[in-house]
């Protein structure tokens, strides 16, 4: 009865024209498994999920990733991914299941769907709140159908006409290619690339560069709604603080910058354009502090997921299924 009038809730809300992102959703008795009721509201939770692209668990009782991992396989019948192709530095905590990026607190981390710069992305993502930050370290979050709304007509043409080039050098200023590709054997990453569609070039030593071109928008799997699904703004070199940008323009061609983002024909992306895709993402942003239990389950296709800077330790896992 909590959950049908819950949803009954939502909708008559969405029935007004009103997004409610995320739906807070506690337990209907203190001693509710979380594990067990998803597992009963799976085929109703996923119906609603591609309504409104997210739902928070609050006031559970989440006992460690164990029972996190269980909600994944048990209750949502989904085995977790493993996280390849990598763009950020991760530890792996249990199984498949991952830390949140570990940048350092002071950074802030923009708005994107997950492995939205590839061919190939999860269906949702899970964040666990182990531990709470003492300040900041939000995991804002926007609707990916309203900042493609946002974003103006000529600038989504654009994108939409040649899609995103993602260009990266591993050669240790990020992360190395034996890190995103989760091997040591060339042959093996060869074969990756072949596989994800990616061009590969090994350059002197054992430096690698790679080129792939991916989607602007997305048309959702389930829905059709379109949505923008890209990460040009995040591999961009505008993306990096203007004293990093300079002393990389200083001391390196632009080709071999650790990444870049450029349209899928090879031809630059203005600062103005990202810009303005910036400023479409930071008008939907959606932020909350963590309680140490929480669960946000996001329909990654439908919902981009960021960081705050924070202070104090913290600690948010990460599943995808």
């Amino acid at each position: 009865m909590f959950w049908e009038n819950r949803m009954s809730a939502v909708m008559n809300a969405l029935s007004g024209g009103q997004h409610e992102l995320p739906v807070v959703v506690g337990p209907p008795r203190r001693d509710t498994d979380i594990v067990a009721w998803v597992k009963a509201e799976r085929e109703t939770l996923g119906r609603h999920l591609h309504t409104i692209g997210g739902v928070l668990f609050r006031g559970w009782r989440i006992n460690g990733l164990a029972h996190f991992e269980r909600l994944m396989t048990e209750g949502l019948g989904r085995e977790p991914l493993e996280y390849r192709n990598q763009s950020t530095p991760r530890s792996e905590v249990r199984g498949r299941i991952y830390s949140s990026t570990e940048y350092p607190a002071d950074q802030h981390i923009e708005l994107h769907n997950e492995n939205a710069y590839t061919s190939a992305w999860a269906e949702r993502i899970l964040f666990y709140c182990v531990k709470a930050s003492d300040t900041g370290g939000e995991t804002p979050i926007a609707d990916s159908r309203r900042v493609l709304q946002r974003i103006p007509d000529a600038v989504r043409a654009r994108f939409e006409q040649h899609g995103v080039m993602y260009v990266r050098n591993y050669d240790g200023l990020d992360l190395p290619w034996q890190t995103v590709f989760q091997t040591t054997d060339r042959e093996s990453v060869v074969a990756q690339c072949v596989a994800a569609g990616i061009q590969w070039e090994w350059l002197g030593g054992d430096r690698l560069r790679t080129r792939e071109v991916a989607q602007a928008t997305l048309a959702h799997p389930i829905t059709s709604e379109p949505v923008w699904f890209n990460q040009a703004h995040l591999f961009h070199v505008s993306a990096l603080h203007p004293t990093v940008r300079a002393a990389l323009a200083g001391s390196m061609d632009e080709r071999d910058y650790p990444r870049n983002a450029y349209f899928g024909d090879g031809s630059p992306i203005s600062d103005s354009d990202l810009a303005q895709i910036r400023a479409a993402y930071a008008a939907e942003t959606i932020a909350a502090p963590w309680q140490v239990g929480d669960i946000l389950l996001l329909d990654n296709v439908l919902v981009a997921h960021g960081r705050r800077p924070f202070t104090g330790a913290r600690k948010i896992v990460v599943g995808m299924v």
